[in-house]
């Protein structure tokens, strides 16, 4: 890693994530050899490379779906893979997940997937649901009459919109997005980078996003993390990155020059 690339010293000192020499191995194939950063709260932070890298991968592993090999992850001061599981449903509350796709249920109504994580992480009376199903659709930007349709009835942007609200319903603290513009046309893609720069400054919310779209790297992200090769090869602001003298760093960021 090119501590040249490191940001300037930041006042904010807790860190909300913490990933600690993490390897990960499919079969005989290395994906992650000793991977470690750490996240403070409020950046917005990005994770690029090259397809096939093992970002989604680092993700599933953050949040606990996939196990690595080795190497520890803090989530929140919570070890992700030595908690129990009370304490892991416990963390579940504390972070919202929005996939590639949006990963919406077809067969329930947009006010539908917005209410399965209050009915699966809270006691809130049923009658209290619908006001916040309502209240989350009005902080993405989407009207009432959205609450009652499908997935199917929805552009993709507005999909993505609704996913957002379904990740947000707890009130995280840290948000994880993987790929969040991909398939939006330019229009939507930039509206979405700007409502999610919009929503981290106005509630404080701590962003890591997988991304590949430079557009978002270039005007929404405070850091940029580049995984090559199972390793972190650059870790800093986007400025300072792009002038890093590694290959895939200068073809990736060659599409902008």
């Amino acid at each position: 890693m090119d501590t040249n690339a490191t940001p300037a010293a930041d006042q904010r000192t807790e860190h909300v994530l913490e990933v600690d020499s993490v390897f990960t191995r499919f079969h005989a194939e290395v994906i992650h050899d000793g991977v470690s950063f750490k996240v403070t709260r409020g950046e917005v932070v990005a994770l690029i490379g090259s397809s096939g890298t093992g970002k989604t991968v680092l993700v599933k592993e953050i949040i606990g779906l996939l196990r690595p090999a080795a190497g520890t992850i803090r989530l929140m001061g919570t070890d992700v893979w030595g908690a129990s599981q009370e304490q892991l449903n416990a963390l579940r509350r504390r972070f919202g997940m929005l996939f590639q796709d949006g990963a919406l249920f077809s067969s329930l109504t947009v006010a539908e997937n917005i209410a399965v994580p209050f009915h699966e992480h809270t006691d809130l009376p049923i009658a209290l649901i619908p006001p916040l199903v309502g209240f989350k659709l009005a902080l993405v930007g989407l009207p009432p009459e959205t609450a009652t349709k499908t997935p199917a009835e929805l552009s993709g942007g507005m999909r993505k919109r609704v996913a957002l609200a379904r990740a947000l319903a707890l009130e995280p603290e840290i948000l994880f997005l993987d790929e969040p513009t991909s398939g939006l046309d330019p229009i939507s893609a930039r509206a979405f980078d700007h409502l999610v720069r919009v929503l981290s400054d106005s509630l404080g919310l701590t962003v890591f996003i997988v991304t590949h779209d430079l557009d978002t790297l270039l005007s929404i992200i405070d850091r940029t993390i580049v995984l090559s090769g199972g390793k972190v090869i650059a870790d800093g602001r986007v400025d300072a990155v792009m002038k890093l003298d590694a290959p895939w760093i200068k073809s990736y960021f060659s599409a902008r020059a």
